[in-house]
């Protein structure tokens, strides 16, 4: 569960949850330096009985029970067609490793925040059952190992809470797009992304996924890499263009007006090959109708491939029926045979295509 404090919103950590950690500071991330992050609790309590008698995983169970509860007269509309599940720091299925709370500066790298005691005892335990005790030469695969489970597990209780309703649910994974030209990748190892060259650290996220039937939201998909300075080592749509065939959804994650932003959005939809695409677009759209309602119907059908309105829902996949229950569970083995490189979806010549004209200019 996440709790956040920025400019744009306050949603602080209840005082219940902050009285605990008065006496128990080890439920909050910390960082290599001893400093706590009050905005998150670690993902070394999900199971373990510290919060008033529960786990973590229980009160978020509880919550999303509870929050069906107050919603039900607007799924049973179908006002509702998603549901955004919160796994971490903004949302994002992610370790808090860049906050700015604690002084961190874009590009920086982050660090890691797994060293509360919690955490330390999960990792070291799992360490020595493969035979590798010492534990600091498998933190990045204990790390998104860790990262898995939680998703899986939280996932799984929003499947039970929101069984039976016309909704899918969706989980957010972050846009770490700086240090990716790096061979290194340092910005993504910190946030729990074990991705390189040569492994894929996304793929195993969206097969976690796809057993709870959810879609995928990805940050960082109208930016260029031109927009960063070159210390940053920015490369977003490098980035996006890695793991493009494992996303099921798109999130538009800033206003933007640049054109040509927009036309680098309507290029990487896909209504088919993948089971659900969806961009989530803010206020820019305010922006299009007050100025150019000629651009936004080209944006529009931009978005669609250029084709026709469809009254078939089911030709492009979709239909939207009740939740489905979640899949058997994956064991985190088979998980991780997705970090081997994939062949991306080939062209499809009907829903693919370049976009020019009205929108790139």
């Amino acid at each position: 569960m996440w709790w956040e404090c920025r400019r744009c919103c306050n949603h602080p950590t209840p005082q219940w949850v902050l009285d605990i950690g008065e006496s128990d500071p080890d439920i909050f991330y910390t960082n290599l330096k001893g400093n706590r992050n009050p905005e998150y609790l670690t993902l070394g309590v999900d199971n373990r009985c510290l919060l008033s008698g529960r786990t973590a995983v229980e009160i978020y169970s509880d919550y999303m029970k509870s929050f069906r509860e107050n919603i039900a007269d607007f799924l049973e509309t179908g006002l509702i067609i998603d549901i955004e599940v919160g796994l971490g720091p903004a949302g994002e299925l992610r370790y808090p490793s860049y906050p700015e709370s604690q002084g961190w500066v874009f590009p920086g790298i982050g660090e890691f925040q797994c060293y509360d005691k919690y955490l330390q005892a999960d990792f070291k335990e799992a360490a020595t059952a493969v035979g590798h005790p010492e534990w600091e030469e498998v933190l990045l695969d204990l790390v998104l190992n860790k990262l898995l489970s939680h998703g899986d597990q939280i996932l799984d209780e929003a499947n039970k809470a929101f069984a039976g309703c016309k909704l899918k649910l969706a989980a957010k994974v972050s846009g770490i797009h700086w240090w990716y030209k790096a061979d290194n990748h340092a910005a993504e190892l910190t946030a729990g992304y074990y991705n390189l060259k040569d492994r894929d650290g996304y793929r195993p996220i969206a097969r976690m996924l796809s057993r709870h039937h959810a879609i995928l939201n990805f940050t960082c998909l109208e930016m260029r890499d031109s927009e960063q300075s070159a210390d940053a080592k920015s490369a977003p749509r490098n980035l996006f263009s890695s793991l493009q065939h494992g996303c099921a959804g798109f999130e538009w994650r800033l206003e933007r007006k640049h054109r040509s932003c927009r036309g680098k959005c309507t290029f990487k939809r896909r209504p088919t090959k993948i089971e659900d695409v969806r961009s989530d677009i803010p206020s820019f759209v305010d922006e299009l109708l007050q100025t150019n309602l000629n651009l936004f119907k080209t944006f529009v059908k931009k978005m669609h491939a250029d084709q026709d309105y469809c009254p078939d829902p089911e030709k492009y996949n979709h239909h939207l029926g009740p939740l489905e229950q979640s899949k058997p569970e994956i064991s985190i083995e088979h998980l991780l045979e997705a970090t081997k490189a994939e062949d991306p979806f080939p062209w499809d010549k009907e829903t693919d295509m370049k976009v020019s004209g009205g929108l790139l200019f």
